[in-house]
């Protein structure tokens, strides 16, 4: 039994891992856990693919499991700790006017780091402008270009939407079953829910948002219109966020 799904009357919570495809904004792989359980974890429930860049934040900073994504074949973008003890190999020429301070290959000197991950890795620094702070980023390629590892890391970013997404709109304010079963079919039900209007979105190559979708098809739960005709007949225009406004049966 989940004790954190006790319908609120506890403290609690549910951790959704989700590894999210940049190119399309689309999950390919989740797993539900309960709030104890590390993120980093969630890395030896994935079939590493060759050739893929797999960008996580400092929270998934391990390197054992580091090394066996490189020996996969795969290569990793991550946040670097300010605290990391290592040597510097060799340096690469920037374009500082980019926001890029070094280009670095390294070898770690740390005694547990550097038999956990034994190979070098390419450390990059790069200052954020726009929020005024500097990003350290490691990863385990060096043939791509340092401004791409940058712009890897930046769209990372995708997979915050995509957790507000699920926050705001599919609203789980109540678990209607306390047992491990019935609080993932809740949970799969929401992100399936996700999965089905982003597919309709990208099928009817759809102007409106997920968000917009989303409310034209709560409101029209019973309407025979296909979902091509429902989307088209509105207007990017009209005021969707009013149109699921529900009516007051009492004036108080």
């Amino acid at each position: 039994m989940f004790k954190w799904a006790k319908f609120r009357k506890a403290k609690g919570a549910v951790k959704l891992h989700t590894l999210l495809d940049l190119k399309t904004d689309i999950p390919v792989f989740i797993h539900i856990s309960d709030g104890k359980t590390h993120d980093v974890n969630a890395l030896d429930l994935i079939e590493f693919e060759n050739g893929a860049f797999y960008v996580m934040d400092k929270a998934y900073i391990d390197f054992a499991r580091f090394y066996q994504i490189t020996v996969s074949g795969a290569f990793f973008v991550t946040r670097g700790k300010e605290n990391l003890s290592f040597r510097r190999l060799y340096s690469s020429k920037v374009e500082k006017a980019t926001g890029l301070r070094c280009d670095q290959t390294i070898k770690q000197t740390g005694y547990k780091s550097s038999k956990l991950y034994p190979l070098y890795l390419r450390r990059i620094k790069f200052y954020d402008a726009d929020k005024q702070r500097t990003l350290i980023f490691l990863t385990n390629n060096f043939e791509v270009d340092t401004m791409t590892i940058a712009l890897l890391y930046k769209h990372r970013r995708q997979i915050e939407l995509f957790f507000k997404w699920i926050k705001q709109h599919l609203r789980i304010k109540t678990f209607w079953g306390t047992s491990t079963n019935a609080v993932k079919t809740q949970v799969w039900i929401a992100v399936c829910t996700y999965l089905l209007i982003a597919y309709a979105k990208k099928q009817l190559k759809s102007d409106l948002s997920l968000y917009e979708i989303t409310q034209i098809i709560s409101v029209s739960t019973f309407d025979k219109t296909t979902l091509n005709e429902l989307l088209t007949n509105f207007s990017k225009n009209a005021e969707i966020k009013d149109i699921c406004n529900q009516l007051n049966l009492f004036d108080l």
